[in-house]
């Protein structure tokens, strides 16, 4: 009998804006200096909202967006910021620890 596997996608557990925001704040978290990284979560959670609807809500396009939000882009901070508030996320700062 064998074990069937599949790759684990991050999109498939983002299901509401808590789910989201949690997410998003864990990858911030975990990151580091790794601008690579915040910006494929950012990426994933740009599927799980619609990849369409963000680049109409970012005023960007789509395949920009795709680019840009991979492990291999490199999002200007602007970018950034037009995503995270289309998404309905905020960036807080809080003295570290």
């Amino acid at each position: 009998m064998s074990l069937k596997l599949r790759k684990w996608d991050s999109v498939e557990h983002l299901n509401s804006k808590e789910d989201i925001a949690l997410y998003f704040d864990a990858c911030l978290e975990e990151a580091g200096d790794d601008v690579a990284f915040i910006a494929k979560a950012l990426g994933h959670i740009a599927r799980a909202h619609g990849m369409t609807q963000l680049a109409s809500d970012t005023g960007l396009g789509r395949e920009s967006l795709y680019k840009a939000l991979s492990e291999e882009g490199n999002p200007s901070f602007a970018t950034i910021l037009k995503v995270t508030r289309a998404l309905g996320l905020q960036l807080r700062v809080s003295i570290a620890a």
